[in-house]
């Protein structure tokens, strides 16, 4: 007994040290240009702020006579961590379009660029003509949340639903906290590490649980830090928190015009900005197990779906709970 106890440790300190060792020779370029999705990419050309812009996206057609439904990502993320959910909406007969916005994934990532929820919302719906998609189910996570909002006031007739799962942006932050200039946010870039991502995910996102799944969606970012683009990458990723302090979406909900369905896992506390709120303040940013009722209460046509005890990503923590609750917000008038 005591050897088999003994060759189960080495096993496991042998798949660590083998899971470490692949970890610490990942590197990728600022336009992850050897990392694999699970689909094939494609690149919409943009000119936009006197620049030529490259937009990857991935698009599968619709096997039947059901809409297009727009996936867009979060600020961590990029288009691969929708491969399920896209293989979901294509059994179902759904199209698919993940575009990686730009500033993100494998788009470009220009560095004197004048990033806005508007622009990225503008781009998204060029592709979108670009493929003849007049009318789309818009659903975005995270940041991508904040901007699938500002895609839908913007664009109201091609966004036939909105759903939001999980988004940032249920709060004011800058009602809160101090605001930061970028700079702040460049030298925080430039401070992580590869174990300092995994302790942040591991903490906010899992609440302590870690498996060979969520380590895979840090190893694009892991790459990145280790990889030879690793400032230009902090500086646009510095510059894209301004978007989330200084770009609210949450006064204009009473807006929307399109049924707007919540999805929420309400173990979630993400709360930008926590860290320097202002003096005095002693509101608890991220509490999304009231944010998720405080945000439907002001959308005129919303339905607000509680994943009680998952955190930030439903989509990846528990993919069963939320594909049921997704079929439902898609079925749903």
């Amino acid at each position: 007994m005591y050897k088999v106890w003994q060759l189960g440790i080495f096993l496991l300190l042998s798949s660590v040290a083998h899971s470490q060792e692949k970890t610490e020779k990942l590197s990728y370029d600022g336009l992850l240009s050897n990392y694999k999705y699970d689909f094939t990419t494609q690149f919409f050309d943009i000119k936009s702020q006197q620049l030529s812009l490259k937009m990857a996206y991935i698009y599968l057609p619709p096997k039947t006579d059901k809409p297009v439904v727009t996936l867009m990502h979060g600020k961590n993320f990029n288009a691969h961590y929708w491969t399920s959910t896209a293989l979901l909406l294509q059994s179902l007969g759904y199209g698919v379009l993940m575009p990686d916005q730009i500033g993100f994934g494998k788009s470009a990532k220009p560095i004197n660029y004048q990033y806005s929820f508007a622009a990225l919302a503008h781009h998204t719906h060029a592709l979108l003509k670009s493929l003849n998609i007049t009318k789309s189910i818009v659903l975005g996570h995270s940041m991508g949340g904040m901007l699938a909002s500002r895609f839908a006031l913007m664009y109201p007739n091609t966004t036939e639903k909105l759903i939001l799962m999980n988004p940032i942006g249920l709060e004011n932050y800058l009602e809160y906290v101090d605001y930061k200039d970028t700079n702040f946010f460049y030298k925080n870039e430039l401070a992580k590490t590869p174990a300092g991502v995994k302790k942040y995910q591991q903490k906010n996102y899992y609440d302590g649980q870690w498996n060979s799944q969520f380590e895979s969606l840090t190893h694009f970012i892991t790459g990145q830090i280790q990889g030879p683009d690793k400032e230009l990458v902090a500086w646009v990723n510095a510059k894209t928190y301004d978007m989330i302090f200084t770009q609210p979406v949450i006064t204009e909900f009473s807006n929307f015009k399109m049924p707007v369905k919540l999805i929420i896992g309400t173990r979630d506390r993400t709360g930008p900005g926590r860290n320097w709120k202002k003096q005095g303040v002693n509101y608890e940013l991220g509490r999304y197990d009231k944010l998720g009722k405080s945000a439907a209460a002001l959308i005129p046509n919303s339905e607000l779906f509680e994943l009680n005890n998952l955190g930030h990503l439903p989509h990846i923590e528990d993919f069963t709970r939320f594909k049921n609750v997704l079929l439902k917000a898609l079925e749903d008038k």
